[in-house]
């Protein structure tokens, strides 16, 4: 069996939901810091399977987005798990540089303390600086 073949068919596991998307999360491999979720439709996943650098759907532009083609802070893919309802991706990965288009390691800065919300971490890097914006 080709690992085109192969990749095919673990794509055709997976449950996607009614738009043909599936909820991907991405963890840092070594630490098990939890960088962020994003979607992947089919396409995606093969992609991600076949080249190693992962790839997601964007639903805002409506089209294959690859980690870091515009910012530089790709995702190498390490390991790709799915639950045991085979309804969600688990990437590990090795995050080069931030994973969130705020500038901050992870996406998840906002916390509930105390019945208040409070941001928990400070971008790394301007937004102007990873995007090439003004």
């Amino acid at each position: 069996m080709t690992t085109a073949t192969a990749n095919s068919k673990i794509a055709d596991k997976l449950k996607f939901n009614e738009s043909g998307l599936i909820p991907a999360i991405a963890q840092q491999h070594d630490s098990g810091e939890v960088l962020m979720m994003a979607w992947m439709n089919r396409d995606a996943v093969i992609e991600t399977l076949e080249t190693g650098r992962v790839c997601y759907y964007s639903r805002s532009r409506g089209k294959l987005w690859r980690k870091g083609e515009s910012s530089g802070q790709l995702q190498k893919l390490i390991d790709f798990r799915y639950d045991c309802d085979q309804d969600t991706v688990l990437v590990q990965v090795d995050q080069l540089g931030v994973a969130c288009h705020t500038g901050r390691r992870n996406c998840f800065y906002f916390a509930a303390r105390d019945g208040e919300e409070v941001v928990i971490s400070q971008p790394e890097i301007a937004v102007e600086d990873l995007y090439g914006k003004k």
